[in-house]
C-alpha cells in the first residue's frame, strides 16, 4: 500500500511547497500505518491523519457491516459507537455508488441524514465522504471528513482525501484479516485446552473385575463433545457404569456434560442396596441439574451398578436407549427402553423405576449413545441398531475393546467421508 500511494502521489499532485509538504506527510502516515498491528490503533491513526491533513473539525470512519447492511463508527472523534443503515445519508450513497461525495452545505442537501448530529450534538456544515476500498474491490467502509476550518472543501482536498482513503482501505482490510486470524488461532488454542481437559475426564484405565471384560470409547464430533462414559468403583466393592449424552455437541454440550459427570460421580457414593443407589444417583443429579438448565437442553443418561459376585447389573435409564443385552445361552438380543425422563427437564421427577440384568457366561451389555445407530450415509440411511447387533453376534467371543474399535470403523465407512454428525460413545461389558 505504501509503495502504491507513493507512486500515485508523485504522479498526480502538482509540485508546490504545500503539496510537497502534504506528500511527505502522507508518506509518513503510510509508513506509520503499515507498522501498526492493532486494528483499533490503526483506525484512530487514520481519523487523526484525516483531521490533520485536511484541517477539519471532525472525521468519522465508518466500517461496513455487510451482513447487517449497516455502517458502524469504530472511531469518531468525540462520540460513541453509532450504527446507521447503509440505505440512508451520504454514507449510504457512497456504499451504493462507491464514489466520493462532496457537499458544501449539508443541511441544504436532501440526502443528508441529520440523526447523527442529533445524537452527538455536532453541527455539520460541509462534508466530504470517501469510499474505502480494499483488495479485490472489497468495500471496507467510508471515511467522512466534516467542517473544513478554512471554508468549503476544494478539489485538492478531494484528491488528498481519496489518496488517504486509497491505502487506508487496503491497510484496514489487512489488519482485519490479521485480527480474524489471531482470533481464530486463539479460539483453536482455547478449544485444544478444552479438548485436553475433556479427554482427561474420561477413564484412563479399564477396570479389572474378576469374571468380566469391558471397554469404553468416546469420539467427539467437534473438538469437544457432549457425551461421556465412566467406570466408578464404589466403597462396597460394586462398580458403577455411566453413559450420558447432552443435547447437541461442541463447547456448550461439553460444559453441560462436565457438570453432569461431576454430579453423577458425587451422587454415586451415596450407596445403599443397588436399586436404591441407582435411583438416588439419577434423582439427585436431576434435581441439581434442572436448576442450571434452560428449556432447550437436557441430558440422557444410563446408570448401572454391577455386583461382581452375583453378576447382577441394576440399572435405570434417564431417556437413554435403546439399551442392548445379549443372552448367550439363547443367542438372543434384548432391547430395553428408557425407564425415565431425560435429566434436566422435570426437577421433581423420581427415578424409582429400575431394572436388572443378570450376567451369565458369554452375556453382553452394550450401552451406546445415538451417534452410532443414527449415523447416516449419503442416501440418508441410518446405520441402525440391527447392524450393531449383527456385528456383536460376530464378535461376541472376542474382547469388548475389539468390538468397539470395529464398530467405530464400520460406522465411519457407512458415512463414507461425510463429517461426523454426532458424538460416538459406548460401554461394552461381557461375562467371561
Amino acid at each position: 500500500a505504501y509503495t502504491c500511494i507513493r507512486k500515485w502521489v508523485f504522479m498526480t499532485m502538482p509540485s508546490t511547497d504545500r503539496t510537497i509538504h502534504d506528500m511527505q506527510h502522507m508518506l509518513e502516515i503510510g509508513r506509520a500505518m503499515v507498522a501498526i498491528a492493532s486494528r483499533d490503533e490503526l483506525l484512530e491513526r487514520i481519523v487523526a491523519a484525516a483531521v490533520e491533513l485536511l484541517d477539519v473539525e471532525r472525521a468519522t470512519l465508518w466500517l461496513y457491516d455487510k451482513e447487517q447492511n449497516e455502517l458502524v463508527t469504530q472511531i469518531a472523534t468525540g462520540v460513541q459507537e453509532i450504527r446507521v443503515s447503509a440505505e440512508k445519508g451520504f454514507v449510504g450513497e457512497v456504499v451504493r455508488t462507491r464514489e466520493t461525495i462532496l457537499v458544501p452545505d449539508a443541511y441544504s442537501d436532501p440526502r443528508f441524514n441529520p440523526q447523527v448530529d442529533v445524537d452527538t450534538g455536532f453541527r455539520t456544515r460541509n462534508i466530504l465522504s470517501v469510499p474505502l476500498i480494499g483488495c479485490e474491490d472489497h468495500l471496507v467502509g467510508v471515511l467522512q471528513i466534516m467542517n473544513r476550518q478554512a471554508g468549503p472543501f476544494r478539489l485538492y482536498d478531494v484528491d488528498l482525501a481519496e489518496t488517504l482513503a486509497a491505502f487506508s482501505g487496503v491497510v484496514i482490510q489487512r489488519a482485519s484479516l490479521t485480527a480474524h486470524y489471531l482470533e481464530k488461532k486463539e479460539m483453536e488454542r482455547a478449544m485444544k485446552i478444552a479438548q485436553d481437559i475433556q479427554l482427561g475426564l474420561l477413564p484412563s484405565d479399564v477396570p479389572e473385575i474378576e469374571g468380566f471384560a469391558m471397554a469404553g470409547c468416546s469420539q467427539a464430533a467437534d473438538e469437544t463433545g457432549g457425551d461421556m462414559y465412566d467406570y466408578l468403583p464404589l466403597p462396597n466393592g460394586h462398580w458403577a457404569f455411566i453413559v450420558a449424552d447432552a443435547t447437541g455437541h461442541g463447547i456448550g454440550a461439553a460444559l453441560v456434560i462436565a457438570e453432569t459427570r461431576a454430579m453423577l460421580r458425587a451422587c454415586a457414593y451415596l450407596t445403599g442396596d443397588e436399586a436404591a443407589s441407582v435411583s438416588t444417583i439419577l434423582t439427585t443429579t436431576n434435581r441439581l441439574l434442572t436448576q442450571d438448565m434452560d428449556g432447550g437442553r437436557f441430558v440422557t443418561c444410563f446408570v448401572g451398578i454391577l455386583n461382581p459376585e452375583t453378576g447382577v447389573l441394576t440399572y435405570a435409564s434417564a431417556g437413554h436407549g435403546p439399551l442392548l443385552f445379549y443372552h448367550s445361552a439363547e443367542d438372543r438380543f434384548e432391547e430395553v427402553a428408557a425407564t425415565g425422563l431425560p435429566l434436566g427437564i422435570v426437577g421433581d421427577f423420581d427415578y424409582d423405576v429400575t431394572a436388572t440384568f443378570t450376567f451369565a457366561p458369554g452375556d453382553w451389555a452394550l450401552i451406546t449413545t445415538d451417534g452410532f445407530f443414527e449415523a447416516m450415509d449419503h442416501d440418508k440411511q441410518e446405520f441402525g441398531v440391527e447392524r450393531m447387533l449383527e456385528m456383536l453376534r460376530e464378535d461376541r467371543l472376542g474382547p469388548p475393546a475389539d468390538y468397539l474399535t470395529r464398530l467405530q470403523q464400520v460406522v465411519e465407512t457407512h458415512v463414507a467421508g461425510q463429517p461426523q454428525a454426532d458424538d460416538l460413545t459406548a460401554i461394552a461389558i461381557c461375562k467371561t
